[in-house]
């Protein structure tokens, strides 16, 4: 089995469901006792949000650098980042090391596929939403990409930050998410994805208006497939 680096903290309440996937996932696979092999580090999210909102992603680059080498150094066999927005560093840490970074994007693109969906609503941070680094990779792999506009850009990136990072889950707040997918419904897409690994603990498969497609989950079960395969 493969020892899985796991880059967490961002924020810690979804590097749980990380942690438990994984974990669940191997455990199912292979039976008995058996759990994953897993390296974490645990950032301190405060530094990094900071750096975020300050325009500050060299000083953002430089941790997760830093960590990616430790987790290396310490014997782990593949990268995973747990969270959507800080991808956008994915090149600049795959240049210092040696061992692969699973893609969050490359995971989530597979799955949708293999259910025939083409055209994707996205949600997430407001870096997820409106730059190219997830929304790129998407596109790459045939899928047509939208995101909400932008009063509703700024209503979805404040939830994530101002309450689901912190803990928080509102009824709301859930009730806006799911205004918003039903308006890129309506726009065509015919899922959605929950591009942000704190989304989850908001909107499930069962209350949205789209087929959800929660990157946490994917993402996770993937790093486990690629630990035992």
């Amino acid at each position: 089995m493969k020892t899985i680096g796991l880059i967490g903290g961002m924020s810690w309440e979804s590097t749980i469901t990380y942690y438990e996937i994984m974990n669940k996932e191997v455990a199912g696979e292979l039976g008995g006792f058996h759990s994953a092999k897993i390296l974490m580090y645990n950032v301190d999210f405060a530094e990094l949000e900071e750096n975020m909102h300050q325009g500050n992603w060299k000083g953002n680059a430089e941790i997760l650098i830093n960590v990616a080498e430790k987790l290396e150094k310490g014997g782990a066999d593949f990268i995973v980042i747990a969270t959507n927005t800080m991808h956008k560093l994915a090149p600049d840490i795959e240049k210092e090391i040696s061992i692969p970074l699973l893609h969050i994007a490359d995971a989530t693109a597979d799955v949708i596929k293999k259910d025939g969906i083409k055209k994707v609503g996205l949600l997430g941070t407001e870096f997820t939403m409106t730059e190219d680094f997830i929304k790129n990779r998407l596109q790459d792999s045939g899928l047509e990409v939208i995101i909400p506009d932008k009063d509703d850009i700024k209503i979805v990136d404040n939830v994530i930050f101002n309450e689901l990072c912190l803990g928080k889950v509102l009824d709301p707040s859930r009730r806006e998410y799911q205004r918003i997918i039903s308006g890129m419904k309506d726009k065509g897409a015919e899922g959605v994805i929950l591009g942000c690994t704190e989304i989850g603990m908001l909107i499930s498969e069962s209350d949205s208006p789209l087929p959800a497609y929660d990157t946490t989950i994917i993402h996770a079960r993937e790093a486990a497939r690629h630990a035992i395969k």
